[in-house]
């Protein structure tokens, strides 16, 4: 089995990442409003408060993008919006050919947009597709992977599609990826970035659309109401867990590399071998000997690991989760259930990790012997 994930930034680059949004933030607040929490409600002329509108500044000139939002409904809210910016009922988006991630995959069916797949491995294909579909009105592409054998690189497939028809709307799914690698979806050339923000440390369904002016001026009038603004508190809470995530998520994957290396050298009784994969978010996929997954989960539940995700990387989460394969790998294989599990470190060491891993495996084989 070959994985092939993304590369995650360094902690020095991710040092520099939190440094440089710090440094934009000081230039559009006064210190003073660095320590509120901010307004509410929709103020005249902007229909949104003040602080939001800031942080959304802030946010645009860091991603480099013609306008950034703050929308609810996380990184699904903020993927649907951008589907609604430039998508209709019977139009035409060109999709990997792959399981889509569940909520892409709901919200596209209930808008009635048809789905052209190709395999985004083959280049040559791609261009042959978009030119056998001119009626064609975008592309989704997703960041992180969603086979296990995905390894299409965002900046080079950005660049075919755009190179076979420049006139089509590029929306990126950056979930798990933003803030951990190098470059996101409009850094690489595409019109919209999305991702959540609670995966990012920030507040509950809170999640952010990056890119094109026009675009995100299409979404604001869909958000008109003022029950649907994020305000001021949320956004502030939103920039704080962005200006902690980049160092953290850095550290997470410096212990994925050290376990990914722990783990092959044959040093845990019960594990054939481990993989380093984004599944959604990057983490480590551990293959049993036997199958005995749903026990093993069962144990690390019992001994203090979190047996499922809140916000699969959120500010809730610090002790490792020990869950189920994601269901996008296993709808490409199903037969991963029984003898697979995934672990993501959050705030935690290798030697925790091994410990729970180590002691679960063992109580699954006695309870089985």
């Amino acid at each position: 089995m070959q994985t092939y994930p993304l590369n995650s930034i360094s902690i020095e680059a991710a040092q520099q990442k939190q440094f440089r949004l710090v440094d934009i933030v000081t230039k559009h607040f006064r210190g003073e409003e660095l320590l509120q929490l901010g307004d509410l409600g929709v103020v005249k002329g902007i229909n949104k408060p003040r602080t939001t509108k800031k942080v959304e500044e802030v946010l645009a000139e860091y991603f480099g993008v013609e306008k950034a939002m703050l929308v609810r409904g996380a990184g699904t809210g903020a993927l649907r919006f951008g589907f609604m910016s430039f998508l209709k009922h019977g139009d035409k988006i060109l999709v990997h050919e792959a399981p889509i991630y569940p909520t892409s995959k709901t919200t596209l069916e209930y808008m009635g947009v048809v789905t052209i797949p190709v395999d985004f491995h083959d280049q040559k294909k791609v261009v042959e597709v978009i030119k056998e579909n001119p009626e064609l009105k975008g592309a989704l592409v997703q960041h992180t992977r969603q086979k296990m054998d995905d390894r299409y690189d965002l900046v080079e497939i950005i660049e075919v599609i755009r190179s076979a028809n420049p006139q089509l709307t590029i929306v990126t799914d950056d979930n798990y990826a933003a803030m951990k690698v190098e470059k996101i979806g409009t850094e690489a050339g595409a019109d919209l970035a999305t991702f959540s923000l609670f995966k990012l440390l920030g507040p509950e369904g809170i999640g952010l659309i990056l890119g094109k002016a026009a675009l995100i001026n299409s979404i604001e009038k869909l958000n008109y109401s003022g029950g649907s603004q994020v305000q001021g508190y949320e956004a502030m809470e939103a920039l704080r867990g962005l200006i902690y995530a980049p160092v953290m998520l850095a550290i997470q994957a410096k212990v994925n590399d050290q376990l990914i290396r722990f783990l092959n050298n044959g040093k845990v009784e019960g594990v054939k071998q481990a993989f380093l994969a984004n599944a959604q978010s990057k983490v480590l996929l551990v293959e049993l000997d036997e199958p005995i997954a749903e026990e093993v989960l069962q144990h690390a539940n019992e001994l203090g690991a979190a047996p499922n995700p809140v916000g699969a990387e959120s500010k809730y989460e610090f002790a490792p989760m020990f869950y189920r394969v994601s269901g996008t790998f296993l709808a490409a294989d199903p037969s991963l259930a029984k003898k697979m599990i995934r672990i993501n470190p959050f705030r935690s060491g290798v030697d925790t990790i091994i410990r729970i891993l180590e002691t679960s495996i063992q109580r699954a084989i006695e309870n089985r012997s």
